[in-house]
């Protein structure tokens, strides 16, 4: 052996080194090796409830819900008796005069409030079964869930008979179109089925139960009559016009227990994008979350529907739309609430306010989300 060999190795003139300094050499190239790869994420632990601290992720969801309140408050300040924005927040933190106070809070308020609780509703429907479909196109829309909400309203409209008002009148359109897209939904699942969901038999389920109940929408309106047409017609493009605090109450209080569970479930959710095998090791219940998550994605949907109609493409771009600007590899669900009620918001606005004629909330939503559909595809297609 050269005296450049026993150099360098380390070792001593027997070829033979020291174990600890062997051991603690190869322990300090490791440690500096994994760090330089992936650096240690803060996580912080509050009694039993443990998560990671991410700072961007914070920072961008605090500066949406800030734009998004900005938004929802320049919505209530334009209309024929404009506002100042600063009266206008005056007047919803508790002060402002009493003709301002009429205007904004008995007046304006509803539909903004609607346009705000829909976008969260959707938006975290998107999230969720995006999520769990582990697809950028499973959403509501694409999966039939709103479609089957528009069918059964549908039906209650053009249908006259005994059976179709009393429905209306014991649970009303938005109670139907919410018992509709639960229905469709649990539909979806169940066909889905098969010793688990995967999300491309999801989503292909989803669509064909979509173009079903579109067929059976069609039909009842090719054959009702031209005045109940019309009325169900401006249900089915998606709207916030002549909303009331009745309107809103009852979806408001849904959406904040199912924001609820949600965020009891979401805990356990997080493991299950590592694939079952490791949810299962690590004593994750994959089935049932899956199942409580799945249901109240439809839950979310179809209050949204019962709401303001199908709103088009909204739980569809605000996920992917919420990934991109927090840098997350999954849809995040707070800011995918928080982007659809600023997409949604600001789309109303557009409609009123932007456009030569007012246009129901729908057809901007629809006029956005199309072209961003075929960027999905054509980004899937091109990887």
């Amino acid at each position: 052996m050269k005296a450049s060999d026993v150099k360098s190795s380390g070792t001593g003139p027997s070829g033979t080194g020291s174990p600890g300094e062997r051991s603690s050499g190869s322990t300090s190239s490791n440690a500096g090796s994994s760090g330089a790869r992936s650096p240690v994420v803060p996580g912080v632990r509050l009694g039993r409830v443990s998560f990671v601290w991410r700072p961007w992720m914070v920072a961008v969801t605090v500066l949406l819900a800030t734009a998004t309140f900005l938004v929802f408050c320049l919505s209530i300040a334009v209309g024929d008796f404009p506002i100042a924005l600063p009266q206008v927040i005056a007047t919803i933190l508790g002060g402002g005069e009493q003709v301002d106070e009429f205007v904004i809070m008995d007046l304006r308020m509803p539909r903004a409030l609607a346009g705000c609780v829909v976008g969260v509703a959707l938006g975290m429907s998107g999230a969720i079964t995006q999520s769990i479909a582990r697809n950028p196109l499973a959403s509501p829309d694409i999966l039939g869930i709103t479609g089957g909400a528009g069918a059964v309203a549908v039906f209650l409209v053009t249908v006259s008979g005994g059976t179709a008002t009393a429905v209306v009148n014991s649970v009303g359109l938005s109670g139907a179109a919410l018992a509709g897209g639960l229905g469709t939904g649990l539909l979806v699942y169940f066909l889905a089925w098969r010793r688990g969901v995967d999300g491309f038999r999801l989503i292909l389920i989803g669509i064909s139960v979509s173009a079903v109940m579109e067929a059976i929408t069609t039909w009842l309106l090719v054959s009702a009559d031209i005045r109940d047409v019309a009325r169900a017609q401006a249900w089915l493009i998606g709207s916030l016009d002549n909303r009331s605090w009745d309107d809103i109450t009852v979806a408001l209080r849904s959406t904040l227990v199912l924001m609820a569970v949600v965020a009891c479930v979401a805990f356990q959710f997080k493991p299950m994008h590592l694939g079952d095998e490791v949810a299962a090791g690590l004593g994750v219940r994959y089935a049932v979350v899956r199942a409580v998550l799945l249901l109240c994605a439809v839950l979310l949907a179809g209050v949204a529907v019962s709401a303001a109609g199908p709103v088009p493409f909204v739980a569809l771009v605000a996920p992917q739309v919420a990934m991109r600007l927090v840098r997350c590899p999954t849809p995040p669900m707070i800011a995918s609430g928080v982007v659809g009620a600023l997409l949604l918001i600001g789309a109303d606005l557009i409609a009123r306010a932007a456009l030569p004629i007012t246009l129901p909330v729908g057809v901007v939503t629809a006029a956005v989300g199309g072209p961003f559909l075929v960027y999905l595809l054509v980004r899937a297609n091109v990887r």
